[in-house]
């Protein structure tokens, strides 16, 4: 294969998968803590092509359904988030139709699917079991949607992993508030910086895409910036 060679090599894998992509011994007494980091459960999704025909003008885009607030949010499949893009953007579907996407908050436990082939049958009764959630969560905005269906792709934390390369599926790495804190951008292997969810500020897409302004910025900090304006003679 090709070799590509740079001074500065950036990583936006997560924090287990960054480790598994360095040679043996590249960060020695370092890799087994990393790998140690603690993550949080993973997601099922359902993606939905649905008949939109007599749906009131007023559907609202964004839901959230908690089925017990006692349980809290990483409860298995106790919280649920619900998107209708088409509500905003039509042109996502085809005319009179609309794209739903409703997903379990961070709180699919990997174990349940560790180990299956996801070409069993055994794997697809699964996922049909836990994506009935989903449904019950999507009938409280769309009563009738099981009848509305016209496409239907459920995800599972195997999904995650395989298709995201996300370890064991995760949603991250699970570093709470005021018991410790993610890693800035640098690492003890010279040349090599992460961005993403395994760094500050942390997860979600804002957190992910500042952790890259904040990965470049180390690397290229503002007095470089002038320095090569002066060169140029622009400064």
């Amino acid at each position: 294969g090709e070799v590509i060679r740079s001074d500065i090599v950036i990583s936006n894998a997560s924090v287990w998968d960054t480790q598994r992509l360095l040679p043996e011994g590249a960060l020695p007494g370092e890799k087994q803590e990393k790998m140690e980091t603690p993550e949080c459960a993973s997601f099922m999704h359902l993606h939905l092509g649905i008949d939109a025909s007599d749906l009131p003008d007023d559907l609202e885009c964004h839901h959230v359904v908690v089925n017990d607030w006692e349980l809290g949010v990483e409860a298995p499949q106790n919280v649920i988030i619900i998107s209708i893009p088409t509500v905003f953007d039509p042109t996502l579907a085809p005319d009179g139709k609309h794209v739903v996407h409703a997903y379990t908050a961070g709180n699919e436990p990997y174990s349940i699917w560790e180990g299956m082939d996801r070409n069993s049958p055994e794997y697809k009764a699964l996922k049909k079991e836990r994506a009935e959630c989903l449904y019950a969560a999507l009938e409280n905005v769309i009563p009738d949607i099981r009848s509305r269906v016209e496409v239907e792709m459920i995800g599972t934390p195997l999904t995650h992993e395989r298709f995201l390369r996300r370890h064991r599926g995760s949603y991250g790495p699970a570093i709470k508030a005021g018991q410790a804190t993610f890693p800035g951008p640098g690492t003890s292997l010279p040349g090599l910086y992460c961005c993403g969810d395994s760094t500050q500020p942390g997860i979600g897409l804002p957190a992910v895409a500042a952790s890259g302004m904040i990965a470049a910025n180390t690397i290229a900090p503002v007095w470089k910036h002038w320095d090569l304006l002066k060169k140029i003679g622009a400064w």
